[in-house]
């Protein structure tokens, strides 16, 4: 294996910053994927996928990705949580990869909910 140069290791603390900044901090948005069983059986895994790699091709660095188990929805599966500093969480359904990368773009990044997916809007609480 050939000696790693000062360049080669500034790029893999970039990319470990980077990849760390997608996972955990402070943003201004946060975007949550469940995860759970009935989620990965349904495509959550390709819902992540194609959200960090559109994530990465835009250069986004303010936007937490984090994970979810159930949502309690299984048959709207794959789901995602998008919740913006200031605003109301909006809980998405169905998803494809396009259509979470159209949410990326569209409401995270543009501001504007996507209805198309969007099943409600609100916090879930009692009392």
């Amino acid at each position: 294996m050939p000696r790693l140069s000062i360049d080669d290791l500034k790029k893999i603390r970039e990319d470990a910053k980077r990849t760390l900044t997608l996972r955990s901090g402070e943003a201004r948005a946060k975007i949550t994927v469940h995860m759970g069983t009935c989620g990965i059986s349904a495509g959550a895994r390709e819902i992540m996928g194609a959200l960090l790699k559109e994530i990465e091709n835009l250069k986004v660095t303010d936007v937490i990705v984090t994970t979810s188990g159930c949502a309690g929805l299984c048959s709207r599966e794959p789901m995602a949580t998008v919740e913006i500093a200031g605003q109301s969480p909006v809980k998405y359904v169905d998803l494809k990869p396009e259509a979470i990368v159209k949410v990326l773009k569209d409401h995270v990044l543009g501001g504007k909910i996507v209805t198309d997916y969007a099943l409600a809007s609100g916090c879930e609480t009692t009392g």
